[in-house]
């Protein structure tokens, strides 16, 4: 392989603003595997933001970029998975795994798609310094008749137009809104770009926690929420302290601290076959590998606010959520999945499908 532009490439990022920018260049924020694609004729490697190839994993992918890409270019984009019209990062996630069969079973049985929104290199010529506006046109002729699996991502600099996806897309299980800097070079692993991310607020059970690797204080705690069977269901983690709250979390969550997790809730948390039907802190994943993930019981009494951006499959929060406050005025038994704001459905198809550009 010989490009203008080699892996690995670090993508260039976004940072978090509160409210849409004026005068730029918008587009949805995509909840999936960001990715660079690098085709040499029939040569191509798709690289992670980490700089790890994803090549073996996405085998449908590879082949449909090879038909739909031009013949020597550097693409940056995501790569998502779409059930029923809406984004499954839980389906994308389960597709890195060591076993080639699964890997192949899986492409076949929830097959990926590629969402493509810059251009690093086109030919023999690098784009790296060229403002973005310029990239962006050149991928929109680049890509004027790719067909699915592969996307041109709808763009537009109508900030009106921004907010309604804003509003819309959550929907269809996307993350909120990029702003780009029309006049902006692609520098690379640098916040050049914005982004603009849902946030809510739900009242959670503590039931546990999690030590932090530097001792006995607290790392992250386990956040639940009571379904409509009245079942403790683990929902994600609160963290993000700083050591001296850590250590002042641990004092203040001391008396309700448990001997063992024999009359928790979650007391079959360690037996992998539970998590087939409930959610329990410590699941098993290719993710965790070998890391501890025992946990730290608690008499699931007290009840925190957290803010998220938003569910995955309406079951846990997609992202670690960010502790408010405690709240003495709630009962655990209040806190239920009924509190939740769903987001209007909205299928994928009506963004992919005719994308608008303005």
């Amino acid at each position: 392989m010989e490009l203008p532009v080699m892996p690995p490439v670090k993508p260039m990022l976004a940072k978090l603003v509160s409210s849409i920018p004026p005068d730029m260049q918008y587009e949805a924020k995509w909840d999936g595997f960001r990715t660079i694609v690098f085709r040499d004729g029939p040569e191509i490697e798709l690289g992670s933001r980490t700089g790890k190839p994803l090549t073996r994993y996405f085998p449908e992918l590879v082949a449909a970029l090879a038909e739909r890409l031009p013949e020597r270019c550097v693409v940056d984009g995501e790569i998502v998975i779409a059930r029923e019209g809406h984004l499954d990062f839980d389906a994308l996630s389960e597709r890195i795994h060591p076993a080639d069969s699964r890997v192949r079973m899986l492409a076949e049985r929830t097959p990926a798609t590629f969402i493509a929104f810059d251009l690093l290199a086109l030919g023999d010529e690098a784009l790296l310094s060229s403002p973005l506006h310029e990239r962006h046109e050149g991928l929109t002729r680049a890509l004027a008749d790719v067909t699915p699996p592969v996307h041109l991502a709808p763009a537009t600099r109508d900030a009106a137009l921004a907010l309604r996806w804003f509003e819309q897309y959550e929907g269809a299980g996307l993350d909120g809104i990029v702003a780009k800097p029309l006049d902006a070079r692609y520098r690379q692993n640098e916040r050049v770009m914005f982004k603009v991310k849902h946030e809510r607020t739900a009242d959670c059970v503590v039931a546990g926690y999690r030590h932090h690797k530097s001792g006995p204080v607290v790392g992250s705690l386990l956040l639940g929420l009571y379904d409509g069977a009245g079942h403790l269901q683990h929902v994600g983690v609160a963290a993000a302290f700083s050591m001296r709250r850590r250590a002042e979390l641990a004092e203040e969550l001391e008396p309700l601290r448990m001997a063992s997790a024999r009359d928790h809730p979650w007391a079959s948390w360690a037996d992998e076959s539970a998590h087939e039907s409930a959610r329990l802190p410590g699941a098993p994943s290719r993710w965790s590998g070998r890391k501890d993930l025992s946990w730290v019981p608690l008499r699931p009494e007290r009840v925190c606010e957290v803010a998220y951006d938003h569910m995955e499959n309406g079951a846990r929060f997609r992202h670690t959520a960010q502790f408010r406050r405690w709240r003495p005025d709630r009962t655990a038994e209040s806190c239920t999945y009924a509190q939740l704001e769903e987001p209007v459905r909205y299928d994928l198809a009506e963004i992919l499908g005719a994308p608008p550009r303005t």
